[in-house]
């Protein structure tokens, strides 16, 4: 496999970075002084990046459905989501910030045209966003045929009952709608329970009950807890068939955590660059950290271990790319485990590097490792990834002793 980039692709990759580092970066204090004096509001700041950016032809770039974006294949997008792992305003700021972006990808594909009219083209424009509604408080929701908030027939409505969590995006300003999962069909094939919903954040019933915090840490936008009680939609709210929801979570979740991989090699190669700094620049009992033969091991261990999660990465994408996202799956369930474990080991030992300052906020690490440590659960924890791996292996393994 060749993973040498185009030069479009390197080409827009510098436009990118120069967005990021000339104008995103620069502007995320007056972004967070204006979200601090009105958090209802969408700082005014972003929407000048948003313009900017359409402008610089770096919007939607995640989008793959040529109807609606640029169409870029996944390895041709793999360094620009790298790029944008280290901004969550820059990922906002060219409208390829998730959970928004990954129910798009959903609706593209199994929403009706009066769906995609009234959600997915403002979304895609910029003027709202979404969030998705799947992770539960009283069941393990790792296996999500376990979903048991309700969705009963009430003549041509649907009466929805139930609480969800951890739900990313549902308090910011512009968000206008979840996409809700809940079952239909509590006696049918365990794979054929579940449907989804359009739920407008308006809708009578539905409530915001509380923000939950990541390791002490609140995102602005929310990974929140919600109530659906006896909240009606219409008929015209299903997305998919009755019975779809699962097959539509799966073929969201597969690009999703493909995605999530990518930013999060990002992440990491900002963690090495801060501990690179940070150990030339201290020095202990006459010597730098730099100098020290464990941090040094440390050092390389990144470096050979964020490399190898990116070239798996890029096979994952070459996968999807040439055989389709379902093709590609055993490779997601081998990224999701290697990039996150990967990423958490370096920002660890980046933390210690910069000893006290690295658990305190005067460093980014803290709350980067929070978010890191997070995603080893969410969107399949490490060990349904593991156990998936286990049995394809096992498979092909007794496969080669019958032949």
């Amino acid at each position: 496999m060749n993973f040498d980039h185009s030069p479009e692709t390197l080409d827009r990759l510098a436009t990118l970075q120069r967005f990021i580092d000339d104008r995103v970066r620069p502007a995320e204090s007056t972004i967070a002084t204006e979200r601090e004096a009105e958090p209802t509001r969408q700082p005014p700041t972003i929407d000048a990046l948003k313009s900017e950016a359409r402008d610089a032809g770096l919007w939607n770039l995640c989008v793959r459905d040529p109807r609606y974006g640029p169409a870029l294949t996944m390895v041709e997008y793999a360094p620009l989501a790298e790029a944008l792992g280290t901004s969550s305003t820059a990922q906002e700021a060219t409208n390829c910030d998730a959970p928004s972006s990954v129910n798009g990808d959903a609706l593209a594909i199994y929403g009706s045209d009066t769906q995609r009219a009234q959600w997915l083209e403002p979304q895609l424009d910029g003027v709202i966003r979404s969030s998705f509604a799947m992770t539960e408080p009283h069941v393990a929701s790792s296996d999500a045929s376990n979903i048991s908030m309700t969705a009963t027939r009430d003549g041509d409505d649907w009466i929805l009952d139930g609480r969800k969590w951890w739900i990313s995006g549902v308090q910011h300003p512009n968000c206008a709608f979840v996409i809700a999962v809940a079952m239909t069909d509590p006696d049918g094939p365990r794979h054929n329970r579940q449907s989804q919903f359009i739920v407008p954040l308006d809708t009578p019933g539905f409530s915001i009950l509380r923000n939950l915090p990541k390791f002490g840490y609140l995102d602005a936008n929310g990974h929140c807890e919600l109530a659906f009680d006896k909240v009606r939609v219409p008929g015209e709210a299903l997305i998919g068939e009755v019975g779809g929801g699962f097959a539509i979570g799966q073929a969201r979740l597969g690009p999703a955590r493909v995605q999530h991989c990518m930013r999060t090699i990002g992440v990491a190669e900002h963690a090495l660059a801060l501990m690179c700094e940070r150990a030339e620049d201290r020095t202990t009992f006459g010597q730098t950290v730099a100098s020290r033969a464990n941090v040094q091991d440390w050092i390389a261990e990144a470096r050979i271990n964020i490399d190898a999660a990116r070239l798996l990465t890029l096979r994952t994408a070459s996968v999807m790319d040439s055989d389709g996202d379902k093709a590609a799956a055993p490779e997601m369930s081998v990224i999701k485990v290697r990039v996150m474990r990967t990423a958490t080991e370096v920002i660890d030992r980046a933390i210690q590097v910069f000893g006290g300052a690295g658990v305190s906020d005067d460093t980014p690490l803290a709350r980067m490792f929070a978010q890191m440590r997070s995603l080893r659960i969410a969107d399949g924890p490490d060990e349904v990834h593991l156990m998936a791996i286990a049995r394809r292996e096992l498979r092909r393994q007794a496969a080669l002793r019958s032949s």
